[in-house]
């Protein structure tokens, strides 16, 4: 992280009402912010959790579970964690208002308040909602869970 305050407005996408089924993500881009992409799952992308699950429950227990395992052609929560963890270390000073997949902002609240990497799957980061890091010196402070005031940043 750069010597000035840094605050990071995570601004997750609102819900998807049409989406009937949860489809793992094929790692939604952030423009301005490719660290900040969603997570890459691999061949699992675009397919629902009970249909992998069906056909690799041993995969998704050890998903869960595991930190270092990463979806066949994708990556781990560790190398998720790692990569938003970067992009966090790397921001100029100032404010920054990415608009993210709730993944990334419960994988920078795990690295920013250092938390073990399980705690990640008991974190809930709600659809268009504001999470805010703040930070100086490599410490964040953390505000959860702000409701979007329609893009004002307050």
């Amino acid at each position: 992280m750069k010597s000035g305050v840094v605050r990071v407005q995570f601004v997750t996408r609102p819900f998807d009402a049409s989406a009937r089924q949860t489809r793992f993500g094929h790692g939604e881009p952030c423009p301005g912010h490719e660290g900040l992409r969603g997570p890459d799952t691999g061949q699992w992308a675009g397919r629902a959790l009970d249909e992998v699950a069906a056909e690799d429950p041993d995969g998704i227990r050890r998903w869960l579970t595991d930190p270092a395992y990463a979806p066949p052609g994708g990556e781990s929560l560790a190398e998720l964690v790692s990569r938003v963890g970067a992009v966090l270390a790397g921001l100029p000073s100032g404010t920054h208002r990415p608009v993210v997949e709730q993944a990334v902002v419960r994988a920078a609240v795990v690295h920013a308040l250092e938390l073990p990497l399980p705690a990640f799957w008991r974190l809930d980061a709600r659809p268009d909602s504001v999470t805010t890091l703040t930070g100086r010196a490599g410490r964040w402070n953390l505000l959860l869970g702000r409701a979007d005031d329609a893009g004002t940043g307050r």
